[in-house]
Order: structure tokens, then sequence, then C-alpha cells
């Protein structure tokens, strides 16, 4: 069994709440927005959102024959894996009506049916798969709107940084990735296996802002998001332009921008071994920056895919390692095991990062 039929329900509800949050205000001309590779529509989004909550939860956990949607052409409209990101734009989407009320229909369906299935463990396994997708794609649209200078209904932001030097740390074996048997796992986690750390050290605290201008006032180049007007230095925060403060952590690198610094410092990022390693002894690892790692997202040892299968799959080897969640990600993803990936150009997310001694 995947979880507690109960628990799950009261996910899918959290879930529903955040997405709803952080979309509250879309309409208009922001329904669809500009096109760009780093984005998706975000009336094409809600209604993925709910077209892979009902496909997984709906109609693959029931078996036998084929399910249809209850909405007409939702397969040609938001499958993911099979319709191209730059036709979102221009496809026959629903209105924003239609689409909130397509999302509330499925919630309510796949709620009644875990009420009447509490034992159905392949049920239970998909609608834990729709709570983490939806969390994801909540924090998607959050990022979404800084990418595109949109007001902030959260009020969240990432907590100050205090550079104290670096944590030494002997390395050793370790085990990482998952086990058979306990509990959902996504499948670039599995399966366990021992790994080697040479002993390292690593920044007790992701680089800051004042860390990462002293970089950029020795000629550095300067985050997507700043801009020096007369003599002091700003970001835009969402759609505000604000004082750079120095003990935030910088926000909103490339991995190749993180390089960039490490080299300057006379540092380097870590491995996410190194990284998962240094997790159980900083706790305060996770949950205020996506960190870069210099590890490419690759398989482990056992490898296969889950039925979700363009999950992970199609991204190895192309796509870098990022660990440890950000202030946008939910608690429930917060865990030192949990691989996050993008490519390496990517800036838009809520990323930064810490370094290790050369």
């Amino acid at each position: 069994m995947h979880g507690d039929p109960s628990r799950l329900a009261r996910e899918l509800l959290e879930a529903r709440a955040r997405t709803l949050r952080v979309t509250q205000d879309f309409d208009g001309e922001r329904l669809l927005g500009p096109k760009l590779d780093i984005v998706n529509p975000p009336l094409w989004e809600i209604g993925h959102v709910a077209w892979f909550q009902e496909r997984w939860c709906l109609r693959t956990a029931r078996g036998g024959a084929p399910v249809d949607s209850i909405l007409a052409s939702a397969d040609a409209l938001y499958d993911s894996s099979a319709v191209a990101h730059d036709t979102r734009w221009h496809l026959p989407l629903p209105g924003l009506e239609s689409t909130r009320t397509y999302l509330a229909a499925v919630l309510e369906q796949v709620q009644a049916r875990l009420a009447r299935e509490p034992e159905n463990a392949a049920l239970a396994y998909y609608a834990q798969l729709c709570v983490y997708h939806e969390d994801m794609h909540a924090e998607a649209f959050h990022y979404t709107r800084q990418t595109l200078g949109d007001p902030d209904p959260t009020g969240e932001g990432p907590a100050p940084v205090a550079p104290d030097g670096d944590l030494e740390i002997a390395g050793g074996r370790f085990e990482r990735g998952a086990k058979p048997g306990a509990g959902f796992t996504f499948d670039n986690e599995k399966w366990a296996h021992e790994v080697e750390v040479a002993p390292f050290r690593i920044a007790r605290a992701t680089v800051s802002n004042a860390q990462y201008l002293a970089y950029v006032e020795d000629g550095g180049q300067a985050p997507r998001y700043w801009k020096k007007l007369d003599r002091a230095w700003l970001r835009r925060s969402f759609g505000r332009w604000l004082p750079l403060a120095p003990c935030e952590p910088v926000l909103h690198v490339s991995a190749h921008e993180a390089e960039a610094y490490c080299r300057w410092a006379k540092r380097r990022l870590p491995s996410e071994a190194e990284w998962e390693f240094a997790a159980a002894r900083l706790p305060q690892m996770l949950g205020n920056v996506w960190e870069w790692t210099a590890s490419a997202f690759l398989p482990y040892p056992g490898f296969s895919p889950d039925p979700y299968e363009d999950y992970s799959r199609p991204w190895f080897g192309t796509h870098r390692v990022l660990r440890g969640g950000s202030f946008s990600t939910p608690v429930r993803l917060r865990r030192p095991g949990f691989r996050n990936f993008y490519t390496p150009e990517r800036a838009d997310v809520f990323c930064g990062f810490r370094t290790c001694a050369a």
C-alpha cells in the first residue's frame, strides 16, 4: 500500500489549494502569456494538471478497457508527452471557467474513488503520484510568475543565509537511493546502492547576494534579475524592483553561472553524492533554494521506468541535478534523496548553489 486514503485525500486538497492560490488572478492575455521555451501557457498548464490526475487516477488505475476522459479531446490537448511544447499556445483550449470546472470535477471523482476503494493499492500509488505532480506544477506556476514579472500572491521568499565557513566532512560510504517496500519513490531514485565519498569541505550556507555581488563587481556577470541604478544594485522580485538584500541567497543563476562563480572563488560545486552526504549533517540544506550540483542527471544502478515513463528517462544525460527544495516546494518533497533536474542553462527556477573547497 502506498498511502492511507484519508491522508492522500487531504494531500490532494492541499495541492489543489496551492494551485488555485498561485493561479487565482490569471485572466485575459495572461492566460496564454508570451511564447517562451521555459514556460507553458497557464491556461494549458491548468488543464494539464486536471488531465494528468484524471488519466492516472480515474482511467489507468481502473484497469480493464480504456476509459474516456470526461472532457472531449482532452488527450489531444493536454498530454505533455504527445503535444509539442511550441504548439500549446495554438490549441483550441477550453476557456478558463470550463478548465477550472474540469479541474474540480476530476478531483471530486478521485476523492470519491479513494473513499470507495481504500484497499486499492494501484489507486493509492497514482493518487500519490498526482499529489507530487500537482505540487511540482504549483511551483512551476510560482516561478513562471517571476519569469513574467507578475505579482506574487504568496508573499513567500527565501530565508536569509549567514555564511559561516565550511563544514569538514570525513567522507565514507553511504547508501543512497530507494529500497523496495519503502513506500512511494520516483523511478530515478531506484535502487539503493552504496556510494564512496572522499573527504571534502562544503559551505555551511548557500552563496549569498553579498558574496555574488563581490564576484559581479570584479567583472563577473550579474544574474538576469539584477540591475544597477546609479550606485545601487536592485533585484526584480516578481513585479517589483527591490534593493538587493545582502544576506539573502543569490537566486536565479544557471549551473553555468554558478560554475563561473566557483572558478572566480577557487571553489567548486558539490557532486550530488557529496550534497546528499552533507545534508544528513546540515538539515538547513532543505527548503530554501534549489541547489545546483556538478552531477549530470543519470539513472541509478538497476533503474527501470515506472508507469509514468516520461518522468525521468527522456532527460537522462541532458539535465543537471539540483537538490534540496525551495521556499516554494511543499514540505513533503523536501527530503535529501529527492532529485530535481533541469538543463544547466535554466535560471528561471528558484535555484541557487553552495560551494565546496576545490
